[in-house]
């Protein structure tokens, strides 16, 4: 008899091996990409091209991204999550290592594409083994704590990509992103993966399924959200330089900060009182960010606004993964993921092109008021959504 409560309490475990060794992969490969977060754009520049090249190369990424999540989805059902997994990773190395030998800016347009289609597959991927990975009864607190892997990287690899770029050439720092990627690959090969769950029913028109019903709600709401974050990872350095304030190493750091500590106990709340109290707290303190961005007069300022955005995203972003997977039958957690990282990915990507003609048109400034009309459409769409669920109780009722 007392062996069953204790089997219980090993399930509700989240920190297990594979847990840490996904965690570990997860920073890794987030490291690689936010390294090159905010030095892609110097290097456009460094190649001639235009703020609006730089808005179509960053945007570019996220599209191609966006059409193999789909796919991505589907793999993870049919070929597992390991092959998924390492072939995405595969991908992203070769990529981000062969941006050491461009030139032009249509080869790195066409390295940037191939990119995309990696990091389609493994973050598609990655999500959907971490919800494999965590006890269902804490699934928004275990998905918090995932996401600190990527603020960890957050953290340090904006400022550590400002930083080497400043030190050495361009190639010798993008060999150096691509490595970040090959230690996530070998992690990868270590985790033990759990088996596809069949569906006992065929899809007739597979072609066509390309999301997941039940993830559509968290998913909109995410991408007026991801759209600012097209914003502030394509033009706040040169919007920054524009301004002449100093410190925007600091903010990727601040951020990831405050993104980390909210991450502690936004999943928790999630967990125990629903998205009500995360949602909205959090869009209200991005919208708050994105209005100091726009006004931006010293470095106390451009500080604060990190801390907001970190605060807000970090609550708002598990607790949206949570929601878009928990309502998804067994076998369709994959295009849940497939689904909700699809709509990250055309937020980061429209609003990275259409913030690239309005600097074009007018400022860096604009961006951050358009930015903050996004995240009020996010709320007043979500209180929408929430009026029509409470109807629909009551005329159960």
């Amino acid at each position: 008899m007392p062996a069953q409560p204790m089997a219980e309490t090993k399930q509700e475990k989240i920190w297990t091996r594979d847990f840490i060794l996904i965690c570990l992969a997860n920073f890794c490969i987030f490291l690689g990409f936010q390294m090159t977060l905010p030095t892609l754009p110097l290097f456009v520049k460094e190649l001639g091209g235009s703020d609006q090249l730089i808005g179509i190369i960053v945007g570019i990424f996220t599209f191609s991204a966006l059409v193999m999540r789909p796919y991505a989805g589907h793999a993870l059902e049919s070929k597992g999550r390991q092959f998924v997994y390492m072939f995405g990773l595969l991908i992203f190395v070769v990529s981000v290592g062969s941006f050491a030998l461009v030139s032009s800016i249509a080869l790195l347009l066409l390295l940037r594409i191939v990119q995309g289609v990696g990091w389609g597959f493994s973050t598609t991927a990655t999500g959907t083994i971490a919800t494999d990975l965590i006890p269902p009864s804490r699934r928004g607190e275990g998905m918090g704590y995932f996401g600190l892997a990527g603020n960890l990287a957050l953290a340090f690899g904006p400022s550590l990509g400002l930083a080497l770029v400043g030190q050495m050439s361009f190639s010798s720092f993008f060999l150096i992103c691509a490595s970040a990627g090959l230690v996530a690959l070998v992690l990868s090969s270590k985790i033990k993966y759990k088996k596809v769950e069949q569906s006992q029913h065929k899809t007739v028109a597979l072609k066509f399924d390309i999301f997941e019903k039940t993830a559509i709600h968290p998913s909109l709401l995410l991408f007026f959200v991801t759209f600012t974050f097209g914003g502030i990872a394509t033009f706040l350095p040169l919007h920054a330089a524009e301004q002449e304030v100093a410190g925007i190493e600091g903010y990727f750091l601040m951020y990831a900060v405050f993104l980390m500590i909210s991450r502690t106990f936004a999943g928790k709340i999630y967990d125990q009182k629903g998205h009500l109290f995360v949602f909205l707290p959090g869009t209200v303190l991005i919208f708050g960010a994105m209005l100091l961005l726009a006004w931006l007069p010293n470095t106390t300022m451009m500080l604060i606004a990190a801390s907001l955005y970190g605060l807000g995203f970090g609550m708002i972003q598990p607790a949206l993964q949570a929601w878009a997977v928990e309502k998804a039958p067994g076998n369709r957690k994959g295009m849940a993921n497939a689904t909700f990282f699809s709509f990250f990915d055309l937020g980061v990507g429209m609003g990275a092109i259409i913030f690239g003609q309005i600097a074009f048109l007018f400022n860096y400034g604009v961006i951050y008021v358009v930015a903050a009309g996004s995240v009020l459409l996010s709320m007043l769409l979500y209180l929408y959504l929430v009026f029509i669920a409470v109807r629909r109780k009551q005329d159960v009722r």
